[in-house]
């Protein structure tokens, strides 16, 4: 909306007069960057050095990382995508720019959300589509006491092993973090 540049070059250049994103200020700045619509982020490496050099030399800006995320077609996104009847044509780029280096390096491989109520997620975005980590089989549900939610949860686990061989929910947005150079919290995930 108006005005969300110039308050975002205000707030950049605050955090510098702070110490963040200088070097050997140990206060990390990092940026994140995902595209504006249904196409793949281009190369991180590359649009890090672009960015790097435009902000210092337009706004004096400094910063220690760029990271690039893909949009999920989930949500309001999903959402808008439906509306212009893109979303099928989004998750056919999804899927055709599938990267096989990026399977073992994405977030549900290493990572699992807890939610508020102790409800596991194999990620954020399972998180937001309401797709827990399922219960262990051999579990009924008629077993799991009233008042937890549905689903795996913290109280359900002795020790880090028990999720081992767990296998991970995936649909159709998963492809979002597989495509091209990959998407994760940490930016691109392959070359």
């Amino acid at each position: 909306g108006d005005g969300v540049f110039d308050s975002s070059i205000a707030g950049l250049q605050q955090l510098n007069s702070l110490g963040y994103g200088l070097p050997g200020s140990g206060l990390e700045l990092d940026l994140v960057y995902n595209p504006g619509g249904a196409f793949l982020p281009p190369a991180q490496a590359q649009l890090e050095e672009d960015y790097r050099r435009e902000l210092k030399r337009a706004f004096g800006i400094q910063f220690n990382s760029l990271i690039t995320i893909a949009n999920m077609p989930i949500k309001r996104f999903a959402d808008d995508l439906r509306r212009s009847e893109k979303l099928e044509e989004y998750l056919q780029l999804l899927l055709d720019k599938f990267n096989p280096n990026t399977v073992d390096k994405v977030m549900c491989v290493n990572q699992i959300h807890v939610a508020w109520n102790g409800q596991l997620f194999d990620c954020d975005f399972n998180y937001a589509l309401e797709m827990p980590v399922r219960t262990p089989s051999g579990q009924s549900s008629e077993e799991r006491p009233a008042f937890l939610p549905s689903g795996m949860t913290v109280f359900d686990i002795e020790k880090w092993s028990d999720l081992d061989n767990m296998r991970i929910r995936t649909a159709k947005h998963c492809y979002a973090c597989t495509a091209g150079t990959g998407s994760s919290c940490g930016g691109a995930l392959a070359d």
